[in-house]
């Protein structure tokens, strides 16, 4: 007899994750190598954007690049997640609770 599958982790937390720690989202949905690459980019885009912004840009435009690679990674994780749990909540039967 194999025992039952964990569940996976819950959306929210993978969400609050990955907001406080870039790609450690994916990481917490065990796709280690995901995290990477999203972290990867973020560095390489927000380090174009800041060497090719002029200097009267904002903060926030100097690293557009890499905030936005960050807005896609935490998307991407909590999609992620809650995809996981819904298919898990389908093919066990379990109600939303």
């Amino acid at each position: 007899m194999t025992p039952a599958p964990r569940s996976p982790l819950n959306p929210y937390l993978v969400l609050a994750s990955a907001i406080i720690l870039p790609g450690s989202g994916q990481v917490l949905n065990r796709q280690p190598y995901r995290g990477l690459i999203f972290v990867f980019f973020m560095l390489l885009l927000g380090g174009f954007t800041l060497k090719t912004a002029s200097p009267d840009v904002s903060v926030v435009g100097k690293f557009a690049g890499g905030l936005f690679v960050y807005a896609l990674a935490i998307m991407d994780a909590y999609k992620t997640a809650r995809v996981r749990t819904e298919v898990w909540r389908h093919h066990h039967g379990r109600s939303q609770a």
